[in-house]
């Protein structure tokens, strides 16, 4: 537009353009701006939906490769979880072995290694976000992919690095571990997790919306309302994954005491890099 005006006023003052028809076409020309660039904004956007919707659309239909098992019923947990000559591989590379672990109930058992290891992996297939390619796991004995995906992972709470939380208030964030939770229970879980303190000091309290991901919270605040989500549903066993990695002291001092309080007479497996996080182990 600067240079519009700088041309057409060069004509206007050499006499080769009449002064009425610069001004009516400069006139012109601004109404004709706020168009282009809703067109332009709208093909941009409509670029990004393309994008999208191909993203959603392998979702979709993207195979089914978890299946409910219909052989066993699992209700409820009493003498030990079996990993059974286990071994797993992403694609072709094996990154489990022939694992051969027992973790008794009320036990709390520590995954210690270097990155790579395969810590996560056996982490991931208890609640069976990926099937064993060999050997089995069992959980009293049943095999878990003969029983019902829901009811095995009813029996678990995990609790990991990047916790998962949505954009909506804190107390439905909690409540997401038992959906018929009353704010009773809530607010005591928010206790025993050290996060009751500063939800208060909030704006609007356990009514707070903590945008995507729990982006308006620090990274221990986002972490205590996930254990928070773990005590108020009261898991039989416990996976915690690196649940007090990248925070700074005081952050996981705080969130450490709430780990504690959690496991305490539960079935857990933890994976850590820090000595405090698995000397209960």
């Amino acid at each position: 537009m600067a240079v519009v005006l700088w041309f057409g006023g060069q004509l206007v003052f050499g006499g080769e353009l009449i002064g009425s028809f610069f001004i009516a076409y400069i006139a012109f020309l601004s109404q004709l701006i706020a168009p282009f660039k809703s067109i332009t904004n709208a093909y941009s956007n409509a670029q990004r939906g393309l994008a999208a919707l191909t993203r959603i659309k392998e979702i979709t239909e993207a195979e089914v490769t978890i299946l409910d098992g219909e052989k066993d019923s699992i209700s409820s947990f009493s003498k030990e979880v079996k990993y059974s000559n286990v071994s797993f591989r992403y694609q072709t590379e094996y990154v489990l072995k022939g694992i051969e672990l027992t973790i008794e109930k009320g036990k709390t058992i520590a995954l210690v290694g270097q990155s790579g290891s395969g810590k996560t992996t056996m982490a991931d297939l208890l609640p069976r976000f990926y099937d064993v390619t060999e050997g089995a796991i069992l959980i009293d004995g049943v095999d878990i992919r003969n029983a019902k995906l829901h009811d095995v992972r009813d029996l678990m709470g995990v609790v990991t690095q990047n916790p998962i939380l949505f954009n909506d208030t804190v107390f439905n964030n909690i409540a997401f571990g038992k959906p018929n939770a009353t704010k009773e229970e809530v607010m005591e879980a928010a206790r025993i997790a050290n996060a009751h303190d500063f939800i208060l000091e909030l704006e609007q309290g356990y009514d707070t919306r903590i945008g995507d991901s729990g982006g308006k919270l620090s990274g221990g605040q986002r972490q205590r309302l996930s254990i928070a989500r773990a005590i108020l549903k009261n898991p039989a066993i416990l996976i915690l994954d690196e649940a007090t990695s990248a925070l700074d002291t005081e952050s996981e001092r705080l969130v450490q005491d709430a780990l504690n309080k959690l496991m305490q007479n539960r079935t857990s497996l933890v994976i850590a890099h820090r000595l405090s996080t698995i000397q209960h182990a």
